[in-house]
Protein backbone atom coordinates (compact mmCIF):
# COMPACT_ATOMS: atom_id res chain seq x y z
CA UNK A 1 0.00 0.00 0.00
CA UNK A 2 1.33 3.70 -0.77
CA UNK A 3 2.02 5.90 1.94
CA UNK A 4 -0.08 8.82 2.54
CA UNK A 5 1.05 12.13 1.31
CA UNK A 6 -0.24 15.79 1.45
CA UNK A 7 0.44 18.74 -0.86
CA UNK A 8 -0.55 22.75 0.50
CA UNK A 9 -2.47 24.88 -1.08
CA UNK A 10 -2.65 28.39 -0.31
CA UNK A 11 -6.40 29.86 -0.03
CA UNK A 12 -7.40 33.44 0.76
CA UNK A 13 -8.31 34.01 4.39
CA UNK A 14 -12.64 33.66 4.61
CA UNK A 15 -12.36 31.50 1.83
CA UNK A 16 -13.57 27.45 2.31
CA UNK A 17 -13.09 23.93 0.47
CA UNK A 18 -15.43 21.26 0.43
CA UNK A 19 -13.05 17.62 0.16
CA UNK A 20 -14.52 15.50 -2.26
CA UNK A 21 -16.71 11.90 -1.04
CA UNK A 22 -16.48 8.60 -1.33
CA UNK A 23 -19.97 7.79 -0.27
CA UNK A 24 -18.52 4.85 1.28
CA UNK A 25 -18.06 3.63 4.57
CA UNK A 26 -14.90 3.51 5.89
CA UNK A 27 -13.33 0.27 7.66
CA UNK A 28 -11.88 0.59 11.08
CA UNK A 29 -8.51 1.31 11.55
CA UNK A 30 -7.99 1.17 7.45
CA UNK A 31 -5.39 3.84 7.15
CA UNK A 32 -2.21 2.89 5.65
CA UNK A 33 1.29 3.22 6.52
CA UNK A 34 3.12 6.60 7.62
CA UNK A 35 2.99 9.82 6.14
CA UNK A 36 5.02 11.45 3.49
CA UNK A 37 5.56 15.42 3.38
CA UNK A 38 6.13 16.59 -0.20
CA UNK A 39 5.76 20.07 -0.83
CA UNK A 40 3.34 21.15 -3.78
CA UNK A 41 2.80 24.85 -3.41
CA UNK A 42 1.36 26.53 -6.71
CA UNK A 43 5.02 28.02 -8.25
CA UNK A 44 3.06 31.19 -9.06
CA UNK A 45 3.03 31.46 -5.31
CA UNK A 46 5.18 34.01 -4.14
CA UNK A 47 6.52 31.95 -0.99
CA UNK A 48 6.45 28.79 -3.40
CA UNK A 49 10.38 28.69 -3.32
CA UNK A 50 11.33 28.98 0.35
CA UNK A 51 8.35 28.13 2.64
CA UNK A 52 9.49 24.66 4.62
CA UNK A 53 5.90 23.24 4.09
CA UNK A 54 7.22 20.01 5.93
CA UNK A 55 8.69 21.77 9.09
CA UNK A 56 5.33 24.12 9.25
CA UNK A 57 3.68 20.80 9.36
CA UNK A 58 5.65 19.11 11.90
CA UNK A 59 5.71 22.31 14.39
CA UNK A 60 1.49 22.41 14.23
CA UNK A 61 1.20 18.51 14.48
CA UNK A 62 3.85 18.25 17.48
CA UNK A 63 3.16 21.91 19.19
CA UNK A 64 6.79 23.39 18.20
CA UNK A 65 6.00 26.77 18.99
CA UNK A 66 9.43 28.25 18.38
CA UNK A 67 9.69 26.52 15.13
CA UNK A 68 6.60 28.02 14.36
CA UNK A 69 7.18 31.60 15.21
CA UNK A 70 10.48 31.20 12.92
CA UNK A 71 8.15 29.79 9.65
CA UNK A 72 5.65 32.17 10.17
CA UNK A 73 8.44 35.49 11.14
CA UNK A 74 10.74 34.75 9.19
CA UNK A 75 9.46 33.05 6.39
CA UNK A 76 6.29 34.46 6.44
CA UNK A 77 4.18 31.26 6.14
CA UNK A 78 0.73 31.80 5.39
CA UNK A 79 -1.41 31.17 8.52
CA UNK A 80 -4.41 30.16 5.96
CA UNK A 81 -2.55 27.54 4.43
CA UNK A 82 -4.61 24.61 3.59
CA UNK A 83 -2.87 20.90 3.98
CA UNK A 84 -4.11 18.42 1.45
CA UNK A 85 -3.94 15.34 2.50
CA UNK A 86 -3.87 11.73 0.16
CA UNK A 87 -4.42 8.50 2.01
CA UNK A 88 -4.99 5.10 0.74
CA UNK A 89 -7.60 2.89 2.58
CA UNK A 90 -9.71 0.32 2.39
CA UNK A 91 -13.53 1.10 1.41
CA UNK A 92 -16.77 -0.68 1.24
CA UNK A 93 -18.10 -0.54 -2.02
CA UNK A 94 -21.85 -1.85 -2.77
CA UNK A 95 -21.19 -4.01 -5.67
CA UNK A 96 -23.82 -5.32 -8.69
CA UNK A 97 -25.37 -8.78 -6.59
CA UNK A 98 -24.59 -10.43 -10.09
CA UNK A 99 -21.10 -10.27 -9.31
CA UNK A 100 -20.69 -9.99 -5.75
CA UNK A 101 -23.42 -10.89 -4.06
CA UNK A 102 -25.72 -9.02 -1.79
CA UNK A 103 -22.42 -7.46 0.42
CA UNK A 104 -19.95 -6.15 -1.98
CA UNK A 105 -16.59 -5.68 -1.11
CA UNK A 106 -13.41 -4.02 0.44
CA UNK A 107 -11.36 -2.02 -1.91
CA UNK A 108 -8.39 0.23 -2.00
CA UNK A 109 -9.50 3.33 -2.38
CA UNK A 110 -7.97 7.31 -1.98
CA UNK A 111 -9.48 9.75 0.10
CA UNK A 112 -8.73 12.95 0.44
CA UNK A 113 -9.01 15.44 3.84
CA UNK A 114 -8.47 18.84 3.84
CA UNK A 115 -7.20 20.88 6.79
CA UNK A 116 -5.63 23.97 8.14
CA UNK A 117 -2.75 24.94 10.95
CA UNK A 118 -5.69 26.34 13.22
CA UNK A 119 -7.50 23.11 12.78
CA UNK A 120 -4.22 20.37 13.39
CA UNK A 121 -3.23 22.47 16.28
CA UNK A 122 -6.87 22.90 17.99
CA UNK A 123 -7.49 18.75 17.12
CA UNK A 124 -4.13 18.44 19.15
CA UNK A 125 -4.72 20.80 21.65
CA UNK A 126 -1.78 23.21 21.37
CA UNK A 127 -3.40 26.11 22.81
CA UNK A 128 0.40 28.44 22.56
CA UNK A 129 0.26 27.43 18.53
CA UNK A 130 -3.04 28.11 18.73
CA UNK A 131 -2.83 31.85 19.75
CA UNK A 132 0.09 32.13 18.01
CA UNK A 133 -1.92 31.61 14.59
CA UNK A 134 -4.73 33.42 15.82
CA UNK A 135 -2.61 36.84 16.05
CA UNK A 136 -1.49 36.39 12.89
CA UNK A 137 -4.48 36.26 11.56
CA UNK A 138 -5.65 32.87 11.02
CA UNK A 139 -9.42 32.55 10.25
CA UNK A 140 -11.09 30.51 12.86
CA UNK A 141 -13.88 29.41 11.11
CA UNK A 142 -11.95 28.17 7.81
CA UNK A 143 -13.18 24.93 7.59
CA UNK A 144 -11.68 23.13 4.08
CA UNK A 145 -11.89 19.66 5.42
CA UNK A 146 -15.93 20.04 6.88
CA UNK A 147 -14.93 20.63 10.31
CA UNK A 148 -13.50 24.04 12.01
CA UNK A 149 -10.62 23.77 14.35
CA UNK A 150 -13.79 24.74 16.76
CA UNK A 151 -14.89 21.32 16.16
CA UNK A 152 -11.78 19.76 16.43
CA UNK A 153 -11.21 20.71 20.01
CA UNK A 154 -14.57 20.07 21.13
CA UNK A 155 -13.87 16.72 19.54
CA UNK A 156 -10.34 16.70 21.75
CA UNK A 157 -12.09 18.21 24.69
CA UNK A 158 -9.30 20.78 24.93
CA UNK A 159 -10.78 23.74 26.44
CA UNK A 160 -7.57 26.28 26.12
CA UNK A 161 -8.19 25.76 22.34
CA UNK A 162 -11.76 25.98 22.44
CA UNK A 163 -11.77 29.67 24.90
CA UNK A 164 -9.17 30.84 22.36
CA UNK A 165 -10.78 30.44 19.03
CA UNK A 166 -14.50 31.67 20.56
CA UNK A 167 -12.17 35.29 21.88
CA UNK A 168 -11.22 35.34 17.96
CA UNK A 169 -14.73 35.08 16.83
CA UNK A 170 -15.02 31.14 15.83
CA UNK A 171 -18.84 31.02 15.36
CA UNK A 172 -20.35 28.54 18.40
CA UNK A 173 -23.24 27.44 16.19
CA UNK A 174 -21.21 26.59 12.97
CA UNK A 175 -22.06 23.46 11.46
CA UNK A 176 -19.24 20.94 10.38
CA UNK A 177 -20.60 19.22 6.56
CA UNK A 178 -21.63 16.34 8.53
CA UNK A 179 -23.77 19.31 10.45
CA UNK A 180 -23.23 19.04 13.54
CA UNK A 181 -22.24 21.71 15.57
CA UNK A 182 -19.34 21.84 17.79
CA UNK A 183 -22.01 21.28 20.74
CA UNK A 184 -22.85 18.37 19.39
CA UNK A 185 -19.42 17.61 19.20
CA UNK A 186 -19.00 17.66 23.65
CA UNK A 187 -18.75 13.94 23.81
CA UNK A 188 -16.48 13.08 26.38
CA UNK A 189 -15.85 13.98 30.07
CA UNK A 190 -12.79 16.17 29.35
CA UNK A 191 -15.44 18.38 27.37
CA UNK A 192 -17.62 19.57 29.80
CA UNK A 193 -15.85 22.96 30.18
CA UNK A 194 -15.94 23.29 26.01
CA UNK A 195 -19.62 22.98 26.60
CA UNK A 196 -19.70 26.03 28.95
CA UNK A 197 -17.70 27.97 26.89
CA UNK A 198 -19.65 27.42 23.92
CA UNK A 199 -23.24 28.47 25.66
CA UNK A 200 -21.58 31.41 27.35
CA UNK A 201 -20.52 32.61 23.84
CA UNK A 202 -24.14 32.28 22.60
CA UNK A 203 -24.41 28.48 21.52
CA UNK A 204 -27.98 27.27 21.00
CA UNK A 205 -28.73 24.14 23.43
CA UNK A 206 -31.60 23.46 21.46
CA UNK A 207 -30.27 23.30 17.92
CA UNK A 208 -30.57 19.96 16.44
CA UNK A 209 -27.93 18.36 14.42
CA UNK A 210 -28.74 18.24 10.49
CA UNK A 211 -28.11 14.30 9.88
CA UNK A 212 -30.13 13.42 13.09
CA UNK A 213 -31.69 16.27 14.60
CA UNK A 214 -29.94 15.18 17.94
CA UNK A 215 -29.83 18.14 20.41
CA UNK A 216 -26.91 18.63 22.93
CA UNK A 217 -29.17 16.50 25.39
CA UNK A 218 -29.32 13.82 23.09
CA UNK A 219 -25.61 13.70 22.85
CA UNK A 220 -25.22 14.01 26.30
CA UNK A 221 -27.86 11.16 27.00
CA UNK A 222 -26.00 8.56 23.90
CA UNK A 223 -22.29 9.07 26.10
CA UNK A 224 -23.97 9.25 29.27
CA UNK A 225 -22.53 12.42 30.74
CA UNK A 226 -23.88 13.70 33.09
CA UNK A 227 -22.43 16.61 34.28
CA UNK A 228 -23.30 17.96 30.41
CA UNK A 229 -26.96 17.25 30.88
CA UNK A 230 -27.37 19.01 34.26
CA UNK A 231 -25.30 22.10 32.08
CA UNK A 232 -28.05 21.81 29.34
CA UNK A 233 -31.34 21.55 31.33
CA UNK A 234 -30.14 24.03 33.70
CA UNK A 235 -30.16 26.36 30.43
CA UNK A 236 -33.43 25.14 29.65
CA UNK A 237 -32.67 22.32 27.04
CA UNK A 238 -36.06 20.54 26.72
CA UNK A 239 -36.16 16.99 28.49
CA UNK A 240 -38.59 15.50 26.08
CA UNK A 241 -37.29 17.15 22.76
CA UNK A 242 -37.32 15.04 19.89
CA UNK A 243 -34.83 14.38 17.62
CA UNK A 244 -35.48 12.84 13.33
CA UNK A 245 -36.08 9.40 14.93
CA UNK A 246 -38.65 10.56 17.25
CA UNK A 247 -36.20 9.62 20.20
CA UNK A 248 -35.89 11.69 23.44
CA UNK A 249 -32.80 12.15 25.74
CA UNK A 250 -34.44 9.15 27.90
CA UNK A 251 -35.08 6.85 25.42
CA UNK A 252 -31.59 6.99 23.50
CA UNK A 253 -29.82 6.53 27.28
CA UNK A 254 -32.29 3.29 27.68
CA UNK A 255 -30.83 2.29 24.22
CA UNK A 256 -27.27 2.54 25.59
CA UNK A 257 -25.06 -1.13 27.01
CA UNK A 258 -24.45 -1.42 30.39
CA UNK A 259 -20.94 -0.64 31.27
CA UNK A 260 -19.10 -0.64 34.73
CA UNK A 261 -18.60 3.03 36.22
CA UNK A 262 -20.95 4.77 34.05
CA UNK A 263 -23.07 7.14 35.47
CA UNK A 264 -26.51 6.00 33.50
CA UNK A 265 -28.30 5.65 36.76
CA UNK A 266 -27.58 9.45 37.73
CA UNK A 267 -28.53 10.40 34.23
CA UNK A 268 -32.06 8.59 34.41
CA UNK A 269 -32.34 9.92 37.87
CA UNK A 270 -31.44 13.54 36.45
CA UNK A 271 -33.91 13.15 33.41
CA UNK A 272 -36.60 12.01 35.47
CA UNK A 273 -36.51 15.00 37.96
CA UNK A 274 -37.13 17.52 35.25
CA UNK A 275 -40.08 15.76 34.00
CA UNK A 276 -38.95 12.90 31.52
CA UNK A 277 -41.92 10.89 30.23
CA UNK A 278 -41.28 7.33 30.40
CA UNK A 279 -43.77 5.97 28.09
CA UNK A 280 -42.57 8.83 24.97
CA UNK A 281 -42.69 6.91 21.98
CA UNK A 282 -40.21 6.76 18.96
CA UNK A 283 -41.07 6.36 15.49
CA UNK A 284 -41.20 2.80 15.75
CA UNK A 285 -43.47 3.32 19.25
CA UNK A 286 -40.77 1.98 21.26
CA UNK A 287 -40.75 3.18 24.54
CA UNK A 288 -37.70 3.90 26.94
CA UNK A 289 -38.33 -0.21 28.31
CA UNK A 290 -38.34 -1.80 25.07
CA UNK A 291 -35.10 -0.04 24.33
CA UNK A 292 -33.76 -0.85 27.99
CA UNK A 293 -34.45 -4.28 27.63
CA UNK A 294 -33.10 -4.39 24.00
CA UNK A 295 -29.70 -3.32 25.40
CA UNK A 296 -30.61 -5.70 28.76
CA UNK A 297 -29.49 -2.81 30.89
CA UNK A 298 -30.84 -4.69 33.93
CA UNK A 299 -31.12 -1.43 36.12
CA UNK A 300 -32.68 0.74 33.78
CA UNK A 301 -35.09 -2.02 33.37
CA UNK A 302 -35.98 -1.85 37.42
CA UNK A 303 -35.95 1.74 37.67
CA UNK A 304 -38.77 2.36 34.57
CA UNK A 305 -40.43 -0.62 36.00
CA UNK A 306 -40.77 1.47 39.66
CA UNK A 307 -41.28 4.67 37.73
CA UNK A 308 -44.43 2.95 36.53
CA UNK A 309 -43.58 1.99 32.27
CA UNK A 310 -45.94 -0.68 31.18
CA UNK A 311 -44.32 -3.86 31.16
CA UNK A 312 -47.02 -4.90 28.85
CA UNK A 313 -46.40 -1.95 25.93
CA UNK A 314 -45.98 -2.98 22.22
CA UNK A 315 -43.86 -1.67 19.65
CA UNK A 316 -45.02 -0.79 16.13
CA UNK A 317 -43.98 -4.49 15.04
CA UNK A 318 -45.98 -5.88 17.92
CA UNK A 319 -43.21 -6.82 20.24
CA UNK A 320 -43.66 -6.37 23.97
CA UNK A 321 -40.66 -5.55 26.38
CA UNK A 322 -40.17 -9.16 27.26
CA UNK A 323 -40.09 -9.88 23.59
CA UNK A 324 -36.85 -7.41 23.44
CA UNK A 325 -35.58 -8.93 26.44
CA UNK A 326 -35.76 -11.99 24.49
CA UNK A 327 -33.76 -11.04 21.59
CA UNK A 328 -31.23 -9.25 24.18
CA UNK A 329 -30.38 -12.61 25.65
CA UNK A 330 -29.78 -14.13 22.05
CA UNK A 331 -27.62 -11.60 21.31
CA UNK A 332 -25.97 -10.13 24.44
CA UNK A 333 -25.48 -13.44 26.54
CA UNK A 334 -22.96 -11.69 28.30
CA UNK A 335 -25.04 -9.43 29.71
CA UNK A 336 -26.91 -11.12 32.59
CA UNK A 337 -30.19 -10.92 30.36
CA UNK A 338 -32.18 -12.92 32.83
CA UNK A 339 -32.26 -10.24 35.03
CA UNK A 340 -34.60 -8.05 32.67
CA UNK A 341 -36.65 -11.39 32.15
CA UNK A 342 -37.12 -11.36 35.92
CA UNK A 343 -38.33 -8.22 36.11
CA UNK A 344 -40.63 -8.16 33.45
CA UNK A 345 -42.11 -11.53 34.90
CA UNK A 346 -42.30 -9.98 38.34
CA UNK A 347 -44.09 -6.72 37.17
CA UNK A 348 -47.10 -8.50 35.81
CA UNK A 349 -45.41 -9.25 31.76
CA UNK A 350 -47.27 -11.70 29.64
CA UNK A 351 -45.89 -14.61 29.38
CA UNK A 352 -44.92 -15.76 25.78
CA UNK A 353 -47.27 -18.28 24.00
CA UNK A 354 -46.50 -21.72 24.96
CA UNK A 355 -46.16 -23.52 21.60
CA UNK A 356 -43.62 -20.32 20.60
CA UNK A 357 -41.21 -21.67 23.72
CA UNK A 358 -39.44 -24.04 21.51
CA UNK A 359 -37.99 -21.22 19.45
CA UNK A 360 -37.23 -19.22 22.48
CA UNK A 361 -35.48 -22.46 23.84
CA UNK A 362 -33.53 -22.69 20.72
CA UNK A 363 -32.46 -18.94 19.96
CA UNK A 364 -31.59 -18.28 23.70
CA UNK A 365 -29.96 -21.83 24.68
CA UNK A 366 -26.52 -20.37 25.68
CA UNK A 367 -28.61 -18.69 28.13
CA UNK A 368 -30.06 -21.38 30.18
CA UNK A 369 -31.38 -18.68 33.12
CA UNK A 370 -33.26 -17.09 30.40
CA UNK A 371 -34.80 -20.46 29.63
CA UNK A 372 -34.91 -21.55 33.65
CA UNK A 373 -36.78 -18.12 34.46
CA UNK A 374 -39.28 -18.05 31.75
CA UNK A 375 -39.95 -21.40 31.78
CA UNK A 376 -41.15 -21.47 35.70
CA UNK A 377 -43.22 -18.01 35.12
CA UNK A 378 -45.53 -21.36 34.05
CA UNK A 379 -47.46 -23.09 36.50
CA UNK A 380 -47.20 -26.08 34.09
CA UNK A 381 -46.12 -26.52 30.40
CA UNK A 382 -45.83 -29.48 28.73
CA UNK A 383 -41.87 -30.50 28.05
CA UNK A 384 -41.40 -31.82 24.58
CA UNK A 385 -39.01 -34.26 23.64
CA UNK A 386 -37.92 -31.51 20.56
CA UNK A 387 -36.44 -29.45 22.56
CA UNK A 388 -33.92 -31.34 23.03
CA UNK A 389 -32.91 -30.86 19.42
CA UNK A 390 -33.81 -27.06 20.30
CA UNK A 391 -30.32 -27.22 22.55
CA UNK A 392 -26.57 -27.49 20.75
CA UNK A 393 -24.88 -30.47 21.77
CA UNK A 394 -21.70 -28.85 23.04
CA UNK A 395 -24.46 -26.09 25.51
CA UNK A 396 -26.15 -29.44 26.92
CA UNK A 397 -22.80 -30.82 27.66
CA UNK A 398 -22.13 -28.20 30.01
CA UNK A 399 -25.26 -27.46 31.46
CA UNK A 400 -26.88 -29.77 34.64
CA UNK A 401 -29.88 -27.46 33.81
CA UNK A 402 -30.68 -29.01 30.90
CA UNK A 403 -31.07 -32.12 32.22
CA UNK A 404 -33.03 -31.70 34.84
CA UNK A 405 -35.18 -29.68 32.55
CA UNK A 406 -35.72 -32.38 29.84
CA UNK A 407 -35.67 -34.79 32.48
CA UNK A 408 -39.74 -33.35 33.05
CA UNK A 409 -40.88 -34.62 29.75
CA UNK A 410 -44.07 -36.32 30.68
CA UNK A 411 -44.06 -35.92 34.66
CA UNK A 412 -46.14 -32.89 36.70
CA UNK A 413 -43.67 -30.60 38.23
CA UNK A 414 -42.91 -30.27 41.96
CA UNK A 415 -45.16 -29.22 44.54
CA UNK A 416 -42.92 -27.01 45.65
CA UNK A 417 -43.20 -25.09 42.30
CA UNK A 418 -46.77 -25.08 42.38
CA UNK A 419 -47.10 -23.31 45.40
CA UNK A 420 -44.93 -20.87 44.16
CA UNK A 421 -47.24 -20.38 40.65
CA UNK A 422 -50.49 -20.61 43.25
CA UNK A 423 -48.89 -18.18 45.56
CA UNK A 424 -47.26 -15.39 42.26
CA UNK A 425 -50.73 -16.28 40.25
CA UNK A 426 -52.80 -14.69 43.75
CA UNK A 427 -50.10 -11.49 43.89
CA UNK A 428 -50.61 -10.66 40.15
CA UNK A 429 -48.35 -7.59 38.34
CA UNK A 430 -47.45 -6.73 42.64
CA UNK A 431 -44.99 -9.51 43.00
CA UNK A 432 -42.12 -7.56 42.91
CA UNK A 433 -43.16 -5.49 45.74
CA UNK A 434 -45.37 -7.73 47.89
CA UNK A 435 -43.30 -10.87 47.43
CA UNK A 436 -40.39 -9.00 49.84
CA UNK A 437 -42.53 -8.44 52.34
CA UNK A 438 -43.88 -11.59 53.38
CA UNK A 439 -42.42 -13.00 56.33
CA UNK A 440 -40.16 -16.19 54.97
CA UNK A 441 -36.54 -16.53 54.88
CA UNK A 442 -34.89 -14.69 51.95
CA UNK A 443 -34.10 -18.04 50.02
CA UNK A 444 -37.91 -18.53 49.76
CA UNK A 445 -38.39 -14.94 48.57
CA UNK A 446 -35.72 -15.40 45.65
CA UNK A 447 -37.49 -18.74 44.72
CA UNK A 448 -40.56 -16.87 44.61
CA UNK A 449 -38.97 -14.06 42.74
CA UNK A 450 -37.79 -16.41 39.89
CA UNK A 451 -34.43 -16.45 41.00
CA UNK A 452 -32.19 -19.28 39.22
CA UNK A 453 -31.43 -22.27 41.08
CA UNK A 454 -29.30 -24.11 38.22
CA UNK A 455 -31.84 -26.56 38.18
CA UNK A 456 -35.71 -27.14 37.58
CA UNK A 457 -37.96 -28.75 40.49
Amino acid sequence: MEPMSYKSLAIPPGRTCTPGSTGMSEAPGAGTGKLRISSKLDPEHPLAPRAPIARFYTALVTGDLRSLQVLTERYHQDVNLVFEISKNQLEWQVKSQASYGLSGLWALEERLELSTPLCLAACHGHSDCLRHLLRRGADPNLAPGGQGPLHQACLGGHSDCVELLLEYRAQPNARSEQGAAPLHLCTSQDSLRCAKLLLMRGAAVELPSEAGGDTALHVAARHRLCHHARLYLRRRARVDARNARQETALGVLCGQAPAAGDRSLELFQLLLAHGADVEARDEGWRRPLHRACGAANAELVRLLLRRGADANAIDYDGVSPLGWALQAAAAHPERRPHRAVQLLLNHGSRKIWPPAFGKVLKSCAAVPEVIEVLFNSYSQIPVSQEWAEAVPEEVFQHQPFYESLLGLAGTARSLQHLCRAAIRAHLGNKCHSLVPLLPVPAALRDFLLLEPQGVVL
